[in-house]
């Protein structure tokens, strides 16, 4: 079971992911409506940021997920990928269920090939949000995550047992990373621009906070900022620059909403150290003052 503690200076509850007693593997499958039974209908309707992938596939009803500000409306066959660090709450709605995957982000890196396979699978966030299953697609994911519950109860070592799953998890994972390229138009991206664009991704998650300009990516990736520039443009369609612009103004965006941090501690913690260029950032990227959001988000 997963469960959550409070910073004293926020009002977003973070929640890390905690089996509950004697469950110790490092991957947990339940259904929407235990959870429910196990939480209460206000908690599961409440905002959390999680500290683990959370795979939530709707079987049953429709149900509107929010994540990082952004209404996904769910129906039977929808497949909704929660990743690390985001905003979420599962919306009002309460007859629906479905099934979940909750894992640590090291569950995936522990195996030997866990590096490569990570970016096959996950391309560490080119899976998309949401996808919508066809029905076979969606017999077949059903199936495989009620094997995995059921797998997850062997009489073995926790060892075994752990990797027995992250192999199924891989699988299922290929499985949709597969529906979704059969789904989508092919990309033109060369794969030079698409491996550099995963790794700048990565840089960028790691270290928005501090590094905003392109320059900074550039040489620690090892390249010109115009080769940069054009493999994000390649594959995102926009800049390297304005990628870590919405990286930086969705992550202060969560903390306006979710936090009571002030408007100019909020700016200190992704590198502004003076508020006026910080209100002014926020101003040209969302488009009104922090604190214009924040009394927008609770209004």
């Amino acid at each position: 079971m997963i469960s959550g503690q409070r910073d004293g200076k926020a009002e977003i509850q973070g929640l890390d992911y905690h089996p509950a007693t004697p469950y110790d593997l490092d991957l947990e499958i339940l259904s929407v409506s235990t959870l429910r039974h196990r939480v209460g209908s206000d908690e599961l309707q409440s905002t959390h940021r999680y500290a683990f992938y959370q795979l939530v596939c709707v079987t049953h009803g429709h149900c509107t997920h929010m994540v990082d500000f952004t209404p996904i409306r769910c129906g039977p066959g929808s497949f909704v990928a929660i990743k690390p660090g985001q905003v979420h709450s599962f919306g009002p709605e309460e007859d629906w269920d479905g099934c979940m995957i909750l894992f640590r982000p090291e569950f995936l890196l522990s195996s030997p090939t866990a590096v490569s396979d990570l970016q096959l699978v996950t391309g560490l966030g080119s899976l998309q949000e949401h996808m919508s299953l066809s029905e076979s697609h969606l017999q077949i994911v059903t199936k495989t995550i009620a094997q995995m519950e059921i797998d997850g109860q062997l009489y073995a070592s926790a060892a075994d047992v752990n990797a027995l799953l992250r192999y199924q998890l891989y699988a299922l994972l290929l499985r949709l990373s597969i529906s979704q390229e059969t789904q989508e138009p092919q990309s033109s991206s060369a794969p030079r621009s698409l491996r550099r664009f995963r790794q700048f991704q990565q840089l960028v998650e790691s270290k928005f906070t501090k590094w905003h300009q392109v320059a900074t990516y550039a040489r620690a990736l090892g390249c010109s900022e115009k080769s940069l520039t054009r493999a994000t443009s390649e594959v995102a369609g926009l800049n390297a620059k304005a990628l870590i612009a919405a990286r930086i103004s969705l992550e202060a965006k969560r903390l306006l909403a979710h936090t009571a941090l002030s408007v100019s501690s909020i700016g200190e913690s992704l590198g502004y150290y003076e508020t006026t260029n910080y209100i002014k950032f926020f101003k040209r990227e969302v488009g009104c003052t922090p604190t214009e959001f924040r009394r927008r988000q609770r209004g």
